[in-house]
């Protein structure tokens, strides 16, 4: 078994779509696509596994049409593993921003539509029940996912619910699993998310209370930084440490190149984010820094932002830059096309120029892993 960079033994999951080895990194296919891109390409860029989100899928297509096309995956064209998240982001963010869109109970959700305004309730039950649905390999707890500004009687009551929510989502999995005649290699992998704040005994608590219930792997819950935008450093070691070693590490969101790194040495094993494809939109490029006489990454320096830098395509500096996009990439359009051409593209807000920068980005990031796991 290989030793990562943190010393520690790398892990491996078996799912029914392919094996995953820690740590990786999972792009956000949140309504079924990873935008400007198709599978074969996310593939050739080196990534493994995607995540899409059930808030969105149950609302549009709906499960009708998923299900009728064989699942998420045919209907993706996508061979590899999917996770699932629950939903429970998307509906308390849109509860929190705006309270007329919906009111949280202690044992359901209630919301409407942000598409046509009309009426749904989400459980525990149900959010497990529509990730069954969608037929993926990894899936998520309905939690309480509260707002950073949330004090500490708040924080209890969404780490109660969390938990309690949590009893009920593992109770409808094993009833899932036994209906579907399903067995350890052919079922998904379920995972609890850890709630509290930065307030460290709740963190212990939820957790405590999760590994008694017993799930494949636990998720960091809520935003990994404070209101000023500082990482929480602290609470998510703590974090991490609370978790049981054989079980997988989520640390949901975690995007920043430098935040993945430091994540990855405090013990957490699988992240996802829309930032590589996000900002590759906008014309953001992450690019490996090189060493002064060969294009070998700077991997054992690996600290802070040392290792990489991000650069934007759209400064009139690159107009006349006819260096390849990326000149080492495994693909052919990153290494034929010049940053010129893709500044060109940008100009022009042709679709053309958000895909190669998006292709850019995911590699980067899939080769990041890579880099993490041997180093």
């Amino acid at each position: 078994m290989k030793t990562g960079m943190s010393g520690k033994n790398i892990k491996t999951m078996i799912t029914p779509h392919g094996t995953l080895e820690a740590p990786f990194f999972m792009p956000d296919a949140t309504r079924g696509f990873v935008k400007f891109t198709d599978g074969e390409e996310l593939k050739r860029a080196g990534i493994k596994a995607l995540v899409v989100n059930t808030f969105h899928l149950y609302l549009q297509p709906g499960l009708k049409i998923i299900e009728k096309a064989g699942g998420i995956h045919e209907f993706m064209n996508w061979s590899g593993p999917i996770l699932s998240d629950s939903g429970g982001f998307q509906v308390f963010s849109l509860i929190h921003k705006n309270p007329a869109m919906g009111k949280i109970f202690d044992d359901h959700v209630e919301f409407k539509s942000p598409l046509d305004g009309s009426k749904h309730e989400l459980t525990p039950e149900k959010a497990i029940q529509i990730q069954f649905s969608l037929g993926v390999d990894m899936m998520v707890c309905l939690d309480d996912c509260p707002p950073n500004e949330f004090n500490q009687e708040e924080l209890k009551k969404s780490v109660n619910r969390t938990i309690a929510w949590a009893k009920r989502c593992r109770l409808e999995f094993d009833k899932q699993v036994k209906k579907r005649k399903l067995d350890d290699s052919s079922r998904p992998k379920i995972f609890g998310v850890i709630q509290g704040g930065a307030d460290l005994g709740l963190r212990k608590y939820c957790a405590d209370e999760l590994i008694k219930i017993g799930f494949d792997g636990y998720g960091f819950g809520a935003r990994h930084v404070d209101q000023e935008g500082k990482f929480l450093d602290k609470v998510l070691e703590f974090t991490a440490k609370a978790i049981p070693d054989e079980a997988f590490k989520f640390g949901l969101g975690i995007g920043m190149p430098e935040d993945i790194v430091r994540a990855y040495k405090m013990g957490w094993d699988m992240f996802d984010c829309v930032i590589p494809t996000r900002e590759g939109r906008h014309g953001k490029l992450f690019c490996w820094k090189r060493m002064t006489n060969d294009q070998i990454p700077i991997s054992k320096k690996i600290t802070g932002q040392n290792f990489y830098k991000a650069i934007n395509i759209t400064n009139s500096k690159f107009a006349k830059d006819f260096s390849p996009i990326s000149e080492n990439s495994k693909l052919e359009e990153l290494r034929g096309h010049s940053k010129a051409y893709l500044h060109h593209l940008f100009k022009l807000n042709d679709p053309l120029g958000a895909r190669l920068a998006s292709l850019n980005n995911l590699e980067f990031y899939a080769d990041l892993m890579e880099d993490i796991k041997i180093k």
